[in-house]
Order: C-alpha cells, then structure tokens, then sequence
C-alpha cells in the first residue's frame, strides 16, 4: 500500500517512464514527464518558502497543468486547495481567507478572476502568484513570482518528504448553510484505503483509459486522479464544454476508447433524453459508475439496455467520508422503472449505520438516520471544531473515545435483502397538510413519466395550512412542449393528491452548481423571483 498519494506516480515513472499518464485533446504527458515536472514544482515551493503543512491553491481549469499543481504541491509536503475557476470572486475569497493560503497556482483564462480577487489590498499583499505556463502572464492586481519554463532549475529527481500517511492531502470546500464554505480535510490515509479497495474491486489495470470529468474541486475526481495513477492507467481529461453538448460526449467516450466512465448521475440522464447512445456503443468501455446524486431508473435502464457488456455500479459518498463509502453493481437491467436502486453495501474498512434519534439501529424496513463510520472519514472542517462536533459523533457501539461516526443528513433503510437504500435527505422531508412527504419521491414519479428532460422539486415554507409549498421546475423533452395541467394529471396516477406540486416552472435549464448537482436553492430563488404557474 503507498504510504503517500503522490508515491503512485513515483512508482510508474521508475517502472514505466515513457507510458501514458495524462491526455487532454491532442497533449500527451508520460508518466516519466509528469514525475520530473512535479518534482521540480515542490523544489520551487520549498525554495519559495512553502514548508510542511502549508495549504497551496490552484486557480487552473482542469488540464495537465492542473494535475502537475496537485502532485507538486503534495510533494512539497504541503495541502492542495483546488480552487473553482467559474466561481465568483467573493466565494474564492472567504476560501482562501478560511484556509489562509500564502501562494496561488494559475494557469489559463483566469487573469480577470484574480484581478477581482486580488483587488482587496490585504490578500494582495498576502498571497504570492505561481503562472503553470511557460509564460507568465501580469494582472493588474499581480505579477507572478514565476513560471512553469523557471522549474528547470530544479532538480527532476524526488525530494525528501516528512508528511506521513495521517496527514492531510487536500481541503475541499462544499457549502455551508452559513453560506459561508465549509472545508472538508482529507487525509492522504483515507484516499489511499479507497482506491486501493477500487482499483482491486473493478479490476483497473494499466490498460485502462479512465475518464476525468469531473471539476478538480468536487472530491469524484481524486478516484479520477488517483486510481489512474495507482493502476498506471491513462487519465482521459474531459474538456468543461463538452458537458452541455452530449452528442459530443458520447463522440469523445468513442474516439478516446474509455473503459470506465464516472460521474455525476445528471450527466448519464442528460446523454439518454438526448438519445445520444446507440446499441452496442462504446465498444471499449468496460464499467460505469455514478454517485453524488440518485440515478433516474428509466435513464439506468436506457444505457442498460443499449450497453449489455458494461458493468453499472451505484457508489454512494459524501465528501466528509472521501470519494464514496458504498457501492453496489447493478446485476440485471431493472425491468420497473420505478424499481429502487440501493446504495448497496460498505466499501472495505468502512460500515453504514442507520440509527434512530437515539443513535439506536433501527429494524429493518424501517427509516432513520444514515451514519458512517471507518477509513475514510475526514478529520473535520478546517478550523471549525463547533461544526466538526455537530457533524462527527461518538460511536455509540464502540468503547473507544476516539472513534467517530459522521451523520450524513441523508435517510436510509436496510431491506430484508441486507442491502442499504438511500430514501432521501433528511432536510428534504417536509410537512405539507400533516403530511410528511419526501420530495425526492416525487421527483423519482415525474422521472417514470418520460415526459421531461430533468426536473427537480423544492419546497418552499409559506404561512397557513399547508406549511410548505411543493414546487417544480422542468425541462421539457427536446423539440417539445408539456404543461403543468398535463403533468399534474398524469403525475396523480402515481402519487397522492397531497404530493402533487401546485407551482409549476418550465424551464430551458435547471440551474446547477459548480460539480453539476441542481442548485436546488437558486432554483426555489427562480420561483420567488419569478412567480408559478399553477394548473
């Protein structure tokens, strides 16, 4: 097992230096490239004055430069905070304000974004620029301390490193209900246990060409990142812009040959309205997973069936427990659309619990609370211990103090199967006419109707009888037009009339956040703002 995440790639450079590690369009970076340009970004570091434990941000959209940031700066002994590029400036302030970062790693279209940025004199007197290109490139607010053609100083040959195993690697910053972000620290330790499990678990090997389309800043892509490495596969990073042109997705899955695809669910069901996979497509690809948000069945059962040789795994993980803490492989093609697909069973060194509000386990059938416990919880969020606490419990089952389970918001239940099922959050149960209601049920029956290309339901609280007031916003299907009178009808052949939205919004695109979920409160904003049509 490596002790540390970036031996990985030490590793394949010393056995393999000349095979692929990285491509994005038609750039290619062996494994021997990747090793020596890294090492000699964490001997500038070091020189500069970065020492052990010092956080580093990178402002680079996803690309080798952004990759050759990660490892440098974990080779510098030092944490990585990847930074999102489309985000505005005032969020990327409080980021690097709360992780009190001295440098800044830039590459790419982001000279005006760090010019807002640094516009405010304390951080511009703070923070020092590094340009990932070979030519740096000056702001009006800065002027880079060096560039990538200055690393050929330094020596390509790994460095010396002090951080062990327990050691943080990263910070990734989620929302936080403060709106201020919440960083989520995670351990080299508790990356490593995962991958390790996976790459054995899907059998990754060095033959693989795996894709990276997720954001650097969402925790899906250090499976991307790091089980490639771990397998010495190729790392196929996805251009930002295909993610809104799915015939050109599925051209990209082709022309690349991947044999595994990850992402957000969002991403499959978009592919599947458009209709852009045909039988028998993608010859190469051998598995795809999806976690971070539930998976419509009807769009599972679309690539399903059009994909006979693939094999579908559901993984289920919040950022707090690192990449994904359950998993379960789909063995058949569901045959009902409305058939519930499990988050499954724990990964290795990991364990689901779903208690009750005395943290007791609830019988089986029953909801309740979902918990985790294991190798790859975090630490906490940096430099908040009063949240650290609320979310980080002690295990109730174990008479070890230190040991922790992380209350994940979310609802679940065990079957008679022994299986885990995600039944929704626990926040997104609301109460309407004395009736508790999940709006995620509600958005699994629109789902079944194969009348939308999308729709996510939020409720919004109003005074009177009913407390809360359901409401959905809908894509229609391409070259189509669907009124909530007749989504109302055919929705109450499925769900009670106390579960039937009464505000209605069509819409060209659900609004989304940065990893690709549905911004489900910019969407209650767009009812606010814009007022409902009722049927």
């Amino acid at each position: 097992m490596a002790e540390l995440l970036h031996n990985w790639i030490t590793e394949r450079a010393e056995r393999r230096p000349d095979s692929v590690a990285l491509v994005l369009d038609q750039n290619k970076i062996t494994y021997g490239e990747l090793d020596a340009l890294s090492n000699r970004l964490a001997g500038m570091l070091k020189e500069t004055g970065c020492e052990r434990g010092d956080r580093v941000a990178f402002l680079i959209p996803k690309s080798p430069a952004a990759i050759v940031a990660i490892l440098g700066i974990l080779k510098a002994d030092c944490i990585y905070v990847p930074l999102d590029p489309s985000g505005p400036a005032s969020r990327l302030k409080k980021i690097l304000q709360s992780c009190e970062t001295g440098r800044i790693l830039a590459a790419g279209p982001v000279v005006s974004l760090l010019d807002e940025l640094l516009s405010d004199n304390e951080l511009r007197s703070s923070i020092e620029i590094g340009w990932m290109d070979h030519e740096a490139v000056q702001g009006e607010n800065f002027k880079p301390t060096f560039s990538l053609a200055d690393l050929s100083a330094f020596s390509r040959r790994p460095l010396a490193y002090s951080n062990t195993r327990f050691d943080p690697a990263h910070i990734l910053f989620t929302s936080g209900s403060t709106g201020a972000p919440k960083g989520v620290v995670i351990n080299h330790s508790s990356v490593i246990e995962f991958v390790e499990w996976a790459t054995r678990y899907f059998q990754m090997s060095c033959s693989d060409r795996i894709s990276g389309q997720t954001p650097l800043h969402f925790d899906l892509s250090t499976f991307d990142i790091f089980g490639t490495f771990a397998a010495g596969a190729e790392l196929h990073l996805v251009p930002q812009e295909l993610n809104l042109l799915p015939n050109k997705l599925a051209g990209f899955i082709r022309q690349s040959q991947l044999t595994q695809w990850f992402s957000v669910p969002s991403i499959l069901n978009y592919m599947a309205k458009f209709d852009v996979v045909g039988f028998g497509d993608f010859p190469s690809l051998k598995r795809l997973l999806w976690c971070g948000e539930v998976f419509p069945t009807p769009s599972l059962i679309y690539w399903m069936k059009r994909l006979p040789h693939v094999r579908f795994t559901n993984l289920y993980g919040p950022t707090e427990t690192t990449i994904a803490s359950s998993y379960y492989t789909v063995p058949a093609c569901p045959e009902d659309e409305r058939a519930a697909i499990p988050i499954g069973t724990a990964c290795h060194g990991e364990e689901l619990l779903v208690l009750d509000e005395k943290l007791r386990p609830v019988p089986r059938g029953q909801v309740g609370d979902l918990y985790i416990r294991g190798v790859g919880l975090s630490p906490g969020y940096w430099k908040d211990p009063e949240k650290t606490r609320a979310a980080f419990l002690p295990n109730p089952r174990s008479l070890d103090p230190a040991e922790r389970i992380y209350k994940t918001g979310d609802l679940a239940k065990i079957e008679s199967d022994g299986l885990v099922y995600f039944v929704g959050r626990a926040d997104s149960q609301i109460k309407s006419r004395g009736y508790r209601i999940e709006l995620g049920e509600i958005e699994a029956a629109l789902g079944s109707m194969n009348l939308l290309q999308e729709c996510a339901v939020v409720a919004l609280a109003i005074n009177g009888f009913e407390g809360n007031k359901i409401c959905c916003g809908y894509v229609p299907l391409p070259g189509s037009e669907v009124a909530p009178t007749t989504l109302r009808k055919e929705l109450s052949k499925l769900l009670p009339a106390y579960m039937l939205p009464s505000g209605w919004l069509a819409l060209e695109r659900l609004p989304r956040n940065g990893n690709g979920k549905v911004d489900r409160s910019k969407l209650g904003e767009e009812f606010k703002n814009n007022g409902t049509a009722s049927p």
